[in-house]
């Protein structure tokens, strides 16, 4: 099985920016880590990362049939974003909504998703191990359909 982890504005700066919120890793590292992960639960990873909400659409409309599944930090998009719910809900695999922080506790504006009742389910405020967990849940499921 193979599974796209798909970043959002922003997340490429991890690791020099308010590392309160999102920890001192960067993404490169955070991907590392997600692959050695992957692989001993024998899956494969994809990533991208984008700043841009039409390419970000793109790709998810486009992750079916390659991947059977997507871990999504839309990180912004998350709030705003009802092009990105609608690419969830057509692009044809189960998504996984993905936040490093936890958003509930944050900004007011921040308690709002538009992309959670389109997902499969929604990991946040776990750090870099909200990633992790999401990619157990595609593990298990993937062992569940055996």
């Amino acid at each position: 099985m193979k599974i796209l982890v798909l970043n959002g504005p922003n997340l490429n700066m991890l690791g020099r920016r308010e590392s309160e919120h999102y920890g001192s890793l960067t993404l490169k590292e955070i991907n590392q880590r997600l692959g050695e992960m992957a692989s001993g639960l024998g899956l494969e990873l994809g990533f991208a990362q984008s700043n841009h909400e039409g390419e970000l659409v793109d790709i998810l409309q486009q992750a079916a049939p390659e991947y059977a599944g997507v871990m999504l930090n839309a990180g912004g998009y998350t709030h705003t974003s009802v092009a990105l719910r609608d690419a969830v809900l057509c692009c044809g695999v189960p998504v996984v909504e993905v936040h490093l922080s936890q958003p509930a506790a944050r900004e007011e504006f921040r308690h709002f998703s538009y992309l959670s009742g389109a997902c499969a389910g929604s990991v946040a405020g776990f750090g870099w191990r909200s990633y992790a967990l999401a990619l157990q849940w595609f593990a298990m499921s993937q062992s569940d359909e055996k």
